[in-house]
């Protein structure tokens, strides 16, 4: 990957996917992740109970990865 490069996330160097963020809007994505996820544990799970607090967790987790897919450079191996 070139320094010009757009890319939010980098391929990973080994296996599948996208490594840490290299630009300040994917550090900003990663960070309302990791605080929607802890708003949704300190709030959503002792009103709600567990069963809605994973689904919460599986929908900010695929709207990480979407995003990841979308800003991201294609993944391979």
């Amino acid at each position: 990957m070139n320094a010009r490069s757009d890319y939010w996330f980098p391929r990973r160097r080994f296996g599948w996917g996208w490594g840490m963020p290299v630009r300040w809007q994917g550090w900003i994505v990663l960070a309302l992740s990791l605080a929607l996820l802890f708003l949704g544990l300190t709030w959503l799970r002792p009103l709600y109970g567990q069963t809605l607090f994973v689904g919460y967790t599986a929908l900010v987790c695929a709207a990480l990865v979407f995003i990841c897919w979308l800003k991201g450079a294609p993944p391979g191996h």
